[in-house]
C-alpha cells in the first residue's frame, strides 16, 4: 500500500500504520506523506521506506505507482490527510486502479462524496471508510442482536459523542490539530458535527440497520471567536418509525472520547460505550439483563472474526482499526483472485456510508441555522 499525509508530526497517521501492521497483511511501499517535502523525505525515511518509493507529491506518487509491474505497484492507497485534501486523490487513485482507504469524513462537499460513489461503482474497486467505533466487537455484536430480531423492533436510539478538548480557543495557540478542524477552508461547512457528529451517525444507522428520514437540529459555537459549531444536538426519525437523540461535543469539559449508543425495541435495549468497549448490556423486558463480553464463546461469528485475544484480555481503539484494515484486505484479496468475500469480511464502512455521512453534514447544518428546524434527510 501506500500512505497520502500521515507524516511524522500528525496523529492519525501512526494510528492507521500500527493498525495495518497488526495482521501482518500489509506492507507499506511508498509515501507521500506530507505537503512539506522535507517532512516528506525525512517521515518516510524514518519508516525505512526505499528513497525511490518516497515522494513529495501524491500525483508524482499515484502516476509512477501505476506504471509499475503488476507485481511492484501498490494495490490500494491510504488517505489520511484533513478533510480538503481527500476528494482528489481518491478520485486520482481510482481512476488508477487503486483500492482506496480514506478517512472520514469521506470528503469536503457531499457533492464530491456522490462522484466519488459513482467512481467506484464504475470501476469495482472496494473503498474503506474510517469509522472506527465500527470495529469493535461488541459494536458488531449488537448490531447482530438487533438483526436477528431478538430486540423486536427497534422504537429508540440514542447516541452521543463528548469530549472536551476544544473547550478552549485553542486554535489560537497554534495547536495544528485544532487549527485545521476548525478551518471552514479546510474542515469544510461543520466542526463538531463533521468531526465527530458523523461518528455518532453512523454508529447509530450501522448499530440498527435504519436510516435516518428526518432530523431537528440545534447547532452551536460556544467558544468566543471560533468559527465552526463546537457543539450540538439533533432529534432523529428513522425509517422504520423509531426516534432518535444524537449528542455531539467539542466543550463537554472533561470528556476525553466516550462514544455511546443506547438502542431500545419492544423486547428489550442495549448499551455500549468506548471507555468500557468490551461490554455489552443487554437489557430486557421480562427478565434479568445480560453482560456480554469480548471474547465469549456465545458471541456471532462477525464478533469472533473481530475478536483478536482470549476474552478477558483488553482490546480497544487501536484493534478496533485494525479490524477494518484486516476486513478491508481480505475483501480486496477476495476479490482480485476472483473469489467471492464472506460476509464478515465485508462488514466495513465505505462509500454509501461517506455519502450519508456528507448528506447528515449538510442537512443538520441547514436545520441548524433555519428557523423551521424539521427538515427531511435528503441526500
Amino acid at each position: 500500500m501506500a500512505m497520502i499525509g500521515g507524516g511524522k508530526d500528525a496523529f492519525i497517521g501512526a494510528v492507521h500504520r500500527i493498525a495495518l501492521n497488526m495482521d501482518g497483511q500489509v506492507e507499506l511501499v511508498a509515501s507521500a506523506l506530507s505537503a512539506n517535502p522535507e517532512i516528506a523525505v525525512e517521515s518516510g525515511n524514518m519508516l525505512f521506506l526505499d528513497k525511490d518509493r518516497i515522494y513529495t507529491d501524491y500525483k508524482v506518487m499515484l502516476e509512477k505507482e501505476a506504471a509499475m509491474p503488476a507485481d511492484k505497484r501498490i494495490d490500494f492507497v491510504s488517505i489520511v490527510t484533513p478533510n480538503f485534501v481527500h476528494f482528489d486523490p481518491a478520485m486520482m487513485a481510482l481512476e488508477k486502479g487503486f483500492n482506496v482507504v480514506i478517512e472520514k469524513p469521506i470528503t469536503f462537499t457531499l457533492d464530491e462524496a456522490r462522484q466519488l460513489k459513482a467512481k467506484v461503482e464504475e470501476t469495482g474497486l472496494s473503498l474503506l471508510l474510517c469509522h472506527t467505533y465500527t470495529g469493535y466487537p461488541m459494536v458488531k455484536q449488537a448490531k447482530q442482536l438487533v438483526k436477528s430480531g431478538a430486540l423486536g423492533k427497534i422504537r429508540k436510539i440514542y447516541v452521543e459523542y463528548p469530549q472536551g478538548w476544544l473547550s478552549t480557543f485553542l486554535e489560537g495557540s497554534g495547536n495544528v490539530q485544532a487549527s485545521w478542524r476548525t478551518d471552514p477552508k479546510k474542515s469544510g461547512k461543520a466542526g463538531c458535527m463533521g468531526d465527530i457528529g458523523t461518528h455518532a451517525f453512523n454508529l447509530a444507522e450501522y448499530v440498527t440497520g435504519l436510516e435516518v428520514t428526518h432530523l431537528c437540529a440545534d447547532i452551536n459555537i460556544v467558544v468566543e471567536n471560533r468559527l465552526l459549531d463546537d457543539d450540538g444536538a439533533a432529534f432523529l426519525k428513522f425509517n422504520n418509525g423509531a426516534t432518535g437523540v444524537l449528542m455531539a461535543s467539542q466543550i463537554a469539559a472533561g470528556e476525553e472520547n466516550n462514544v455511546k449508543i443506547r438502542v431500545y425495541g419492544e423486547k428489550g435495549g442495549l448499551e455500549w460505550k468506548q471507555e468500557d468497549a468490551n461490554t455489552l448490556i443487554v437489557k430486557w423486558l421480562d427478565k434479568p439483563a445480560e453482560i456480554y463480553r469480548t471474547g465469549g464463546g456465545y458471541n456471532s461469528s462477525f464478533a469472533a472474526h473481530n475478536t483478536r485475544v482470549p476474552a478477558g484480555h483488553p482490546e480497544g481503539y487501536l484493534e478496533a482499526f485494525g479490524n477494518l484494515y484486516r476486513n478491508f484486505v481480505l475483501t480486496v484479496r477476495a476479490k482480485a483472485n476472483g473469489e467471492e468475500p464472506k460476509q464478515e469480511w465485508l462488514d466495513f464502512p465505505g462509500v454509501n456510508e461517506g455519502v450519508r455521512g456528507m448528506a447528515f453534514v449538510d442537512n443538520v447544518i441547514e436545520s441548524g441555522k433555519s428557523e423551521v428546524k424539521w427538515k427531511e434527510f435528503t441526500l
